[in-house]
């Protein structure tokens, strides 16, 4: 996924009332939208590198969008709605082991009173599947863990998956994981239980598991390999 406009460097300052963080240019400082409702630890620091995309909409309050940010190891990916963009993208190429061969992608497919991110169909060999995409950003004993803080919503979506799982539908958590400096993923146990137990339990019962790490740099966000998951 190539950007619409090239990224600006910059020096990150500060991250503050969840959406908002101050950022160093050319000895200007400004405030910056941030996608990203989590507690993006490991993810910025004073001074750290960043990347900020800029929108040409005249009625935005602040046209910047901090994108990337970088611990002087790697480039990490802080949009948390890139994670969707790039799983439709990498499903509809049939870069997803598991999850190619589907002619039919929808996202945002309404299930009783919530969303599943995507809905696929394929040819009558393949069975419908229904996906949930999470961002994976929290580096944390040196592997990928998620969640970054509690999630009621994310085990609200694993508990959604297991009915549809009961109800005879394939489902599936895929993880994108946007940052390069790790090898593994696993659940954040010291930070949302509740979620970890949940994810156990769905892969009990059938839910699958993908977890694939992005390829990062200034240009682009692009497909990386797949990751081994840890459970425990």
């Amino acid at each position: 996924m190539k950007w619409t406009l090239p990224l600006t460097e910059a020096i990150l300052i500060k991250r503050y009332k969840r959406f908002l963080a101050d950022v160093s240019l050319n000895d200007e400082t400004f405030t910056v939208h941030v996608p990203n409702t989590g507690s993006m630890t490991s993810c910025w620091a004073p001074e750290w590198r960043c990347a900020l995309s800029k929108s040409d909409n005249p009625n935005r309050k602040m046209p910047h969008t901090l994108e990337l940010t970088h611990n002087g190891e790697t480039w990490i990916g802080v949009n948390t709605a890139n994670a969707n963009k790039l799983a439709q993208i990498w499903i509809k190429n049939g870069l997803i082991e598991g999850l190619s061969g589907y002619s039919v992608i929808q996202p945002e497919k309404k299930i009783g009173n919530s969303r599943i991110d995507f809905y696929l169909e394929g040819h009558h060999h393949l069975p419908s599947c229904y996906v949930e995409v999470k961002s994976v950003t929290l580096k944390h004993q040196g592997v990928a863990q998620f969640p970054d803080s509690v999630s009621e919503r994310g085990q609200k979506h694993l508990l959604e998956l297991m009915e549809l799982k009961k109800q005879g539908h394939r489902a599936a958590m895929l993880y994108i994981v946007q940052r390069e400096d790790v090898s593994e993923m696993r659940p954040a146990h010291s930070i949302d239980k509740r979620y970890g137990e949940l994810l156990k339990e769905a892969y009990a019962a059938g839910v699958e598991i993908f977890v694939y790490q992005c390829r990062i740099d200034i240009n682009e966000i692009g497909f990386g390999k797949l990751l081994p998951f840890n459970l425990e």
